[in-house]
């Protein structure tokens, strides 16, 4: 018997999983497991909405095309895979005592924002990223960075081994700063997509916006109709979405899939803990009905 390429199986080299370097809300990590073995084989893995990359990490395929909206996340995977020493080396060089504290983490996160260049401003993420409250990557309307200090008891670890790890996959990646809609049109047969978007809200008090653009219900419906498409020319795509009745309604016409999933940020502690989350597969050469 064959086994299946996405398997869950540290023994698959080159390609061992890797957990994420990135803490990042709404992040897979946790529902690894049960998406895996959703993705069928395929030439290449598209990710429009990487965020910390988990189903990257956890998958196995022979080339990936990654993608967020972003630039300052992608800016760190592409630091990652072409200055790889240069910026572990000197986003390490942040996780000191000297800097946990909440004056250390304002001073660093207004030089973040008074930053122009790419690779200095990811060099400074790791560090926001972990210092910061909850592993949030939040911008006003203005789009600066605002999430705040996250009272820390103790300098965190600093993900070396993730980080080496990680930019050795990343030598078999593309990486696009941008929207959803380049990459699910060059989806094709032998394609499989996963898109992880901003999710729909549960709740009105429900938090879905990382950055000053959101992502609407409009949004959703084109994304849908972007992977009805890509389907239709061959690819697989999966998206993952909270259970709700706009969501049921939007992928009725493809396979659903209902996942538990466990929910970290919310507006108490009392909304938080077990809920039920949608994987929408939509098949290649499937009539969606």
């Amino acid at each position: 018997m064959t086994n299946h390429p996405n398997r869950l199986d540290r023994s698959l080299s080159p390609f061992a999983i890797t957990r994420p370097f990135l803490k990042w809300t709404g992040g897979k990590q946790r529902l690894l497991k049960k998406i895996i073995p959703h993705l069928p084989p395929g030439k290449r893995l598209i990710e429009p909405f990487l965020g910390a990359g988990s189903v990257f990490l956890g998958a196995n395929y022979p080339e990936y095309v990654l993608g967020d909206i972003n630039a300052d996340l992608i800016a760190v995977w592409t630091a990652l895979r072409e200055r790889p020493s240069e910026f572990i080396e000197r986003a390490q060089a942040l996780f000191i005592a000297e800097n946990t504290s909440s004056a250390s983490y304002y001073r660093i996160r207004e030089h973040f924002n008074s930053l122009e260049d790419r690779f200095e401003r990811a060099v400074l993420i790791p560090y926001l990223n972990r210092f910061g409250f909850n592993g949030l990557f939040r911008e006003n309307s203005q789009g600066a960075f605002n999430v705040p200090y996250g009272h820390l008891s103790s300098t965190p670890h600093f993900p070396l081994e993730e980080m080496v790890a990680a930019s050795k996959r990343l030598q078999h990646a593309t990486l696009h700063a941008g929207g959803f809609h380049p990459l699910l049109a060059d989806a094709k047969e032998g394609d499989v997509v996963y898109c992880d978007p901003p999710y729909a809200k549960v709740t009105e008090t429900s938090f879905i916006e990382y950055n000053a653009a959101g992502f609407s219900h409009y949004d959703h419906r084109m994304l849908a109709t972007a992977a009805e498409q890509a389907a239709d020319r061959g690819a697989t795509v999966l998206i993952s979405n909270s259970d709700t009745p706009f969501t049921r309604e939007l992928y009725r016409q493809c396979g659903v899939v209902l996942l538990l999933a466990h929910r970290s940020v919310a507006a108490s502690t009392h909304s938080r803990g077990r809920v039920s989350e949608i994987l929408a597969i939509y098949r290649p050469g499937a009539t969606q009905n």
